[in-house]
Parts: structure tokens; sequence; C-alpha cells
């Protein structure tokens, strides 16, 4: 692999999806990631599904969407055998992801006291459900656990009586960003330290960490936010819009643009109630009744076409499939082909990330179980030597 942590060795124990993301963001950038999975069935992703695919029906796509650019190697770390050759890969790593319950590290006889024994300047990244430490610290965490429990559920659905969850596991996700980013501050630390350290992160605190202007709202406003369906929370009109043939997004930022919007649709500017976005915002229902009234005369088609030209923000609502055609996502290499050693080639999406000046980069396809058991144990060998 090339990339800019094409130097980088990554231990990642981590399983299912908010670890595996994690490390599969440091793999796309050149690092050497290895897998470590239990011989008996492995990252319990692996069982996760529909979709399943593959000759026998047995490959899960979700398994395939967190485990990019890695090697699979099987190790119980229960037993002796594993419990030694863990220490050795330790030794010649540069970051140790795991994203176990907390204790569990402890207890197979890896604290992080041992860990930094073993390799001074060993990065940790440990994710947990809600921290570490605290009164709840060592409770387990899911995702739409964590999306209820960081508020997450509270801001999204039709209503305040109807909270709905992200469609995406978006807090074990945002976990791995998170956890990501903090290895490579930690990695450039090390630099000047000389040592590695611990970061520390969980899906509460992704989530918490990402409320923005929500947050702002009670901390600051004292408002309790709530769902608001389609719309924005701050901004009208900023939402989705039916129009004949369906629904189309609008996000009308300022005034200049309101104005530019109000004079398509036939709608005056300067009526007091819309003149300026306090004021859209207080009548937001009847905005959007007008606006929607206005689009009722045409299609999708034509009203984007129409936006466009006006330099107004808008945008259809594509499913994935759709995504996945489209030349813009194409274009931005967020599609990678990949040969699977059972499925053949395959695309997978891809990095968000692009460097100016470098080819987009070549990717491993995610690994079967135990797939690189000799390659990381000749690769540990040369190493050792």
């Amino acid at each position: 692999m090339q990339g800019p942590l094409s130097d980088i060795v990554v231990l990642d124990l981590s399983r299912a999806l908010a670890g595996p993301h994690g490390a599969q963001m440091l793999g796309d950038l050149g690092a050497t990631v290895i897998k470590v999975e239990h011989p008996d069935g492995g990252d319990e992703s692996r069982g996760w599904g529909p979709p399943f695919v593959g000759p026998s029906g047995d490959i899960s796509t979700y398994f395939l969407s967190a485990n990019r650019n890695k090697r699979s190697l099987t190790l119980d770390l229960k037993s002796e055998e594993g419990t030694e050759l863990l220490t050795r890969l330790i030794r010649q790593s540069d970051v140790l992801v795991e994203n176990f319950r907390t204790g569990v590290l402890d207890r197979l006889g890896f604290p992080v006291e041992r860990l930094h024994e073993l390799n001074p300047r060993l990065v940790i990244l440990s994710i947990t459900g809600f921290g570490h430490d605290g009164p709840e610290g060592g409770r387990p965490g899911y995702d739409q656990i964590a999306q209820g429990e960081a508020g997450l559920m509270s801001l999204t659905g039709p209503s305040p009586a109807e909270p709905y969850r992200v469609g995406a596991s978006i807090a074990d996700l945002l976990a791995g960003i998170h956890g990501a980013y903090g290895v490579l501050a930690a990695l450039y630390e090390r630099e000047r330290t000389g040592r590695g350290k611990v970061v520390r992160t969980s899906l509460l605190a992704s989530v918490v960490g990402v409320h923005s202007y929500h947050g702002t709202a009670w901390t600051v406003g004292g408002k309790v936010p709530g769902a608001g369906g389609n719309h924005h929370a701050s901004i009208a009109p900023y939402g989705a819009f039916r129009c004949a043939d369906g629904m189309i997004q609008i996000a009308v930022a300022n005034d200049v643009q309101w104005r530019k919007l109000a004079a398509l649709l036939g709608i005056d500017p300067a009526t007091p109630k819309y003149a300026v976005n306090r004021e859209r915002f207080t009548h937001r229902d009847e905005l959007i009744a007008d606006i929607e009234k206005a689009l009722a005369s045409h299609d999708r088609a034509h009203w984007l076409a129409a936006l466009a030209g006006e330099g107004i923000p808008a945008g259809a609502i594509r499913t994935l499939d759709e995504v996945y055609a489209w030349d813009q996502t194409r274009s931005q290499d967020l599609v990678v082909t990949v040969d699977h050693p059972e499925l053949g080639v395959i695309e997978l999406p891809g990095s968000p990330l692009r460097f100016d000046g470098e080819p987009p980069a070549e990717h491993l396809a995610p690994p079967a179980l135990g797939q690189d058991n000799q390659a990381v144990l000749d690769w540990l060998a040369k190493r050792e030597a």
C-alpha cells in the first residue's frame, strides 16, 4: 500500500463496525493493517446480513464495508499461543485498535501499562459505547442505543413524537472517524516525544461531538431542539419540498438566495413574514405551503433545471443505486475496484479523501478469514530478525 501512512503498522483487534471502520480509514491512508480474528467464525459482522453473496451465499456485504485494506490473522487471544503471538505483534506495531468492553483487554493480560511496557511507542485507540469511566463507563454500546442515549434520535424524524434512528449506523461510523483522527494526532505527537499514548472515544462522545448548533441551542440558548422532519432547525426555506411528481430539496441560506427563489416561484420576497430568515422561520409552515403550491405546477426535472439556472442550491433525493451510478460519485473516486479471493472483481464504497498529485490508490479486498496467516507470520519473523 502507498500513502501517507505507508510506514505505519496497525494491529486491529476490533470487531463489528466502529473500530473496523477507523482501522480501515488508516488502511486507506496506506497503513499495513493486521486484523486479528478468532479462528471460530472471526469478526461477528461476517455473519451479519442479509445480503449475503458468494458461491456459497455466506459472505456478508456488511463485513465487506468495513474491512478493505486489511490482512486477516486468526488468533485465540485466550490461549497461551495466542498471547505469545499477540505480544510479538504488539512489539512490532505502531497502533493498536480495540473496541472491547472496558476491562476485557486487562483480563486478557494486556492492560495499558503492559502494552506500553512492551512497546513504549505504541498508540492505542480504545473505542467504547459510553466512555471508559464514569457511572456508566462499563456499559455495552450498540449504534441504535447510542443514537437514542446521545440525543440524535430526538432530532430525527417527522416530529418530536416520532423519534427515528439515522438510517446509517452513524454513531459507530463517527466513532471510527473520530478515533482515526485521534490516532493521527497521537502519531504526530510521537514524533516529538518518542512515546505513544492512549486515544479514547466512544459512541456517546462521537454523537455528542457533532451536536453542533443543536447543542448550543440548549447549552447557550436554553431551548431543547426537537425533530423537524426534512426541514432545517434554524433556516427557512431549507428542506425537502413536493412538486408535481415527487420531492426535491432546496436550501436557501441567505436573503439573496431567497429573493431569487421567491421571484422564480412568484412569491413576494418582501412580504414582512418572509423578508428575513427570522420571520421566514417563524412562519415556516405557511412558507412551505406557498412554495409547494408553486412547485406543484411542474415536475422535478423542470424545477431542478430552473433552480440551477438561478444558482439556487437544490438537489434530487437519490436512491443508493442512483448514487453509485452517478458520474459525479465516480469522478471523486468514491467507488473502488478490488479483487476478492472468492467474489472476484467487485466494487466497494471508496475513501472520502483524495490527495492532490497522487493517482487513485490501489486497494486490497476485505480478507477471507485467516487468509493471511502465513504471510503475517513471515512478515513478523522478518521484522524481528
